[in-house]
């Protein structure tokens, strides 16, 4: 089947998707977008956390077929051209990136809270990245990162 849709901006059209195909297979495999992780393929990990029509999702748990006509945006398109997103910029300055896995989802996880709430307090930081798991940073880093990019954007 065909599944025609917006990806960070742009019309794509992809072929060839088999029934049960995940939205993330389609972004990683078909679309040639390889920033969002395939860890648990069960929703449980936030590695694979992309906007799907504005909402963030696991695309592992979004069959391809349902984004058909949808706008998603990646982790590749939270940045206007190649200049790193103010968020991306805080975690690379804060030492929030480690071995990279769960950072594509939690950049998507932060842009989505600050873009809903520009001042988080930490108890709202931690609400917002409990979906995503990281395994090399302790989390105080990405912490860090969070209220590094919440301060730069006031």
């Amino acid at each position: 089947m065909r599944v025609d849709l917006r990806v960070n901006g742009v019309p794509r059209s992809l072929d060839g998707v088999q029934a049960g195909e995940s939205l993330l297979f389609l972004l990683r495999e078909r679309a040639g977008l390889p920033g969002s992780k395939n860890a648990c393929e069960q929703g449980e990990c936030g590695s694979c956390t992309v906007y799907l029509d504005g909402t963030p999702v696991c695309a592992c748990l979004v069959a391809a077929g349902q984004a058909e006509g949808s706008s998603v945006v990646t982790v590749e398109g939270l940045a206007g051209g190649q200049e790193a997103h103010p968020v991306q910029q805080a975690f690379v300055d804060a030492g929030a990136v480690q071995c990279g896995f769960c950072t594509p989802g939690l950049l998507v996880a932060v842009h989505d809270l600050l873009a809903r709430c520009p001042d988080p307090d930490e108890p709202e930081i931690r609400e917002a990245l409990a979906g995503n798991l990281c395994r090399c940073t302790g989390y105080e880093k990405i912490f860090d990162a969070v209220r590094l990019a919440a301060g730069r954007s006031r």
